[in-house]
């Protein structure tokens, strides 16, 4: 019988299936190019693999890629007869999950994890900042994250995937020293896992580690793919240490090449969000954007998200619709937006439109109720730092000095990452 990474059985009697499957396994669990077409060489070789066609399915979901992944998950459910209980259980919650159904589909993976924790691909949904967890829009969804690592840590020991997602809940709860011995283990076991290098940043970044992180990360991506899931991403990482160093035409180089629309490869949600955080804080530190920046993001969010949905997107197309002067398209969101978190995307849709305006008075009365409970948008604190860093800006724009040092001295820990702030040292004092 042929078995998985895991030593779970899998229903084909192909070895070369079962090898290309796993492949597709470690590939896809490192954040690596090649998931996708390592699952279609296991399909192709024993067509009858449920799994195999669920794998590349989940692989192109992943890249917003949404209908194919529809017709490949169509594709394992044709091939379902003969599938084991286990492999059933997989096929229906990877299906939920493409059909856009996320709470069933959470559903059904916290059922299926209490009988097969092992079960890697059906765990990956929920892990991490982007997962059915993170975007759930509830509030203590960060506690929820940490706590759904901590049931499965048991089964996994050293596993160098798991102990990268695991670490990433940890940071995510604050407890980033624990995390830090966690993602070492992870890249001991796989130096090439994109997962665990991208979340060893986040660890630099919140401890405030900016030249230690910078110089490792930026290090590491010179032998990752720019196809691969990751790349817009961790480049975003580099550019902001670039601009925070005070390192302004490198900074840009990297976005240009490697963030912003039509650089480097990444999912759409990826290249909004990164982009827009970027060019914001890039203007906090002092570094202007070059003309029509905003204009190009605006359009890009429209192309993408046109129709609001997912509360971190929009916050982002928010940004890029007010800062490029496109009002119809910002209350399109700021009056659409629903879902758990819609009520918080429709306050800082009007927020920002007040930012944009340099209305700080009004930027800050609507900024500041919101930075409570900001984990609900989703993404990473470092992620989320763009809505304190907004709201600094706006107060020492608008002279509120004394306002502006109390908020940095609550910011975590009172020795993270300092906000790339123009001004920033009368706030301090």
């Amino acid at each position: 019988m042929q078995r998985d990474r895991y030593g779970l059985p899998l229903s084909t009697g192909s070895a070369a299936a079962r090898d290309a499957y796993v492949e597709g396994m470690d590939l896809f669990l490192s954040a690596n190019a090649g998931a996708e077409q390592a699952f279609a060489r296991a399909a192709a070789e024993d067509p009858s693999f449920a799994l195999a066609h669920a794998g590349r399915a989940r692989a192109m979901q992943m890249r917003g890629r949404g209908r194919e992944a529809r017709e490949a998950i169509a594709a394992a459910r044709a091939a379902a007869n003969g599938c084991s209980d286990r492999e059933a259980g997989h096929l229906n919650a990877l299906g939920l999950l493409i059909d856009g159904d996320g709470p069933g589909a959470y559903a059904a993976i916290l059922a299926h994890l209490r009988e097969w924790p092992l079960d890697a691909m059906i765990a990956q949904p929920c892990c991490g900042v982007f997962g059915l967890i993170g975007f759930s829009g509830r509030a203590g969804r960060e506690a929820e994250q940490l706590a759904f690592t901590d049931r499965l840590a048991p089964h996994y020991g050293d596993d160098w995937w798991f102990l990268a997602q695991h670490g990433f809940s940890q940071v995510e709860a604050g407890q980033v020293a624990e995390a830090e011995r966690l993602l070492e283990r992870s890249l001991a076991g796989n130096p090439r896992n994109a997962n665990a290098a991208h979340i060893r940043a986040h660890v630099h970044y919140e401890a405030g580690e900016r030249e230690d992180g910078l110089a490792r990360l930026d290090a590491w991506r010179r032998d990752y793919d720019r196809e691969a899931q990751l790349s817009c991403h961790i480049a975003w990482h580099v550019a902001i240490w670039r601009v925070e160093a005070g390192e302004r035409d490198e900074a840009w180089r990297v976005f240009e090449a490697d963030v912003a629309p039509g650089g480097a490869w990444g999912p759409p949600i990826n290249v909004l969000t990164d982009s827009a955080a970027f060019v914001l804080r890039a203007e906090l530190a002092g570094a202007a954007a070059p003309d029509g920046a905003w204009q190009r993001l605006s359009d890009y969010a429209a192309k993408f998200f046109p129709d609001p949905g997912i509360a971190f997107a929009d916050l982002h197309a928010a940004l890029a619709h007010a800062m490029a002067g496109r009002g119809d398209r910002l209350a399109r969101i700021a009056e659409s937006a629903a879902g758990p978190a819609g009520d918080m995307v429709s306050g800082l849709a009007e927020a920002l439109g007040a930012y944009a305006r340099s209305d700080w008075d009004d930027a800050v009365a609507l900024l500041a109720p919101w930075m409570a409970g900001h984990e609900r948008v989703g993404g990473s604190r470092a992620q989320r730092d763009l809505l304190e860093f907004a709201l600094l800006g706006a107060l020492l724009r608008s002279a509120r000095t004394e306002e502006a040092r109390r908020l940095l001295i609550l910011r975590r820990p009172v020795h993270a990452t300092a906000p790339p702030l123009a001004g920033l040292s009368a706030a301090r004092g």
